[in-house]
């Protein structure tokens, strides 16, 4: 059992997808794994310096059939107090 899962009683496994701006990266991974595997997994994202929803993100999402016209843009100092179970962190460079 997660650190996230003994604190807060989460009945699902926590996931973060971190990237600079939080504006499409992330954005468009917690929507696609939010739709992919709603009942599975609790699922956020966050950057280093939020920017905003970039309106490509939304976008290329309606394009697939999913809707993140609803998500916001957030800082990753909102979750400093969560244990998350898995932490994705995407990067432009490699």
């Amino acid at each position: 059992m997660s650190k996230r899962l003994k604190k807060t009683g989460a009945e699902k496994p926590t996931v973060l997808f971190l990237c600079t701006y939080n504006s499409v990266r992330s954005q468009i991974a917690e929507g696609l794994m939010r739709s992919l595997s709603p009942d599975r997994f609790e699922v956020f994202s966050a950057g280093i310096a939020p920017a905003g929803l970039h309106p490509s993100a939304i976008k290329t999402m309606r394009e697939i059939g999913i809707d993140i016209s609803g998500q916001l843009s957030k800082s990753v100092r909102d979750f400093r107090t969560i244990d998350f179970d898995c932490d994705v962190i995407q990067q432009r460079d490699t």
